[in-house]
C-alpha cells in the first residue's frame, strides 16, 4: 500500500511546501482539498493548474486525490451538484489526480430511499463525464451515509466503474460498523482508504495516528488479508480544530506507525 496525507492538515500551505513535506517525510503522495481558501480550486486558471501539476511531477509526488464537497444527496435541483462534480474532475484531470472525493450530504429528516436516489441519479450522470477524462468520482463514507452499508446502497444503483467508495474509518466507527464489515461492503467499489486518530466519539480532535481509540490496526489487516494494494491517506483535520497540534510534527511518527501495522499484517 502507498501512503499520502491530505492537505486538509496543513491548510493554506503553499503547494511547493506541501511537496517539501511528502518527500522528506516519506510520502508517496497527497490529497488536494479543494476549497477557495486553499491554493488548490476548480477557480485556479489553466496555467495555475500546468504549474502545479509540474510541480508535482518535478517532486515525483503523485496527486493522489481532489477532495471537494459536492454534496450528492442533498435536497435541491439536480444541476449545480453535478456541474460542481464536472469542475471537480476537470481540475483532477488537469493535476493527473485519478480521484475526486464527494460527500453524501443528505438532509436531517430526508427519506433515505430519496437521497438513496437522488445521490445514485447525480453520480450517474457524473460518472459519464469523469469516464471521457478518466477520473473516477469517489463517494465518502460521510454524514447521511456514514457506513459502508449506507454507501452502497447508493453505489449499487449507480452501477458505473467510474463511481467508487473512499472508506473513512473514522465515520464507518462512529456509525457501529466493524472493519471487515466496511470492507465488504466497499470491497467492489473501493478508491482508497482514509486513516485518522481520535480520543472518543465525544472527542474527535485529530490526534498522531495509534495514540487514539480508531481499529486502524483492523483496518489494515483486513485490507491486507484481502491482498488490496491502494491507498492509505492521513486526513488530519487541523483545518477544523485550531488547538490540534501541528501536522508537520507528526507526519514521520504517522508514517512509520503505518509501515509497522503494514509489516505486521503481512
Amino acid at each position: 500500500m502507498k501512503l499520502a496525507f491530505s492537505t486538509l492538515g496543513v491548510p493554506g500551505l503553499p503547494i511547493p511546501d506541501v511537496l517539501r513535506l511528502a518527500t522528506a517525510h516519506g510520502y508517496h503522495g497527497v490529497e488536494l482539498r479543494a476549497h477557495p481558501e486553499e491554493p488548490v480550486h476548480p477557480g485556479l486558471g489553466p496555467a495555475e493548474r500546468a504549474g502545479v501539476a509540474d510541480g508535482f511531477r518535478a517532486a515525483g509526488v503523485e496527486v493522489l486525490g481532489i477532495a471537494g464537497y459536492a454534496r450528492v444527496a442533498a435536497p435541491g435541483d439536480d444541476e449545480p451538484v453535478i456541474d460542481e462534480i464536472r469542475a471537480l474532475t476537470a481540475l483532477a484531470r488537469d493535476l493527473g489526480a485519478p480521484h475526486v472525493r464527494v460527500s453524501p450530504g443528505g438532509a436531517d429528516g430526508q427519506d433515505p430511499a430519496e437521497a438513496d436516489a437522488v445521490a445514485a441519479g447525480r453520480l450517474g450522470t457524473a460518472a459519464e463525464y469523469a469516464a471521457d477524462l478518466g477520473v473516477r468520482v469517489l463517494l465518502e463514507t460521510h454524514d447521511s451515509h456514514r457506513t459502508g452499508a449506507a454507501a452502497t446502497r447508493v453505489l449499487g444503483r449507480v452501477g458505473h466503474r467510474q463511481v467508487g467508495a473512499l472508506w473513512d474509518v473514522m465515520q464507518t466507527w462512529l456509525g457501529g460498523e466493524q472493519p471487515q464489515e466496511t470492507y465488504a461492503a466497499l470491497a467492489p467499489y473501493l478508491g482508497y482508504v482514509r486513516v485518522k486518530d481520535i480520543a472518543s466519539a465525544e472527542d474527535t480532535t485529530p490526534l498522531a495516528l495509534g495514540a487514539g481509540v480508531l481499529p486502524l490496526s483492523e483496518c489494515v489487516e483486513v485490507l491486507s488479508r484481502h491482498g488490496w494494494d491502494g491507498w492509505l491517506c492521513w486526513e488530519y483535520e487541523k483545518r477544523w480544530y485550531d488547538a490540534a497540534e501541528p501536522l508537520t510534527g507528526l507526519l514521520d511518527t504517522g508514517r512509520e506507525h503505518l509501515a509497522r501495522l503494514l509489516n505486521e499484517s503481512a
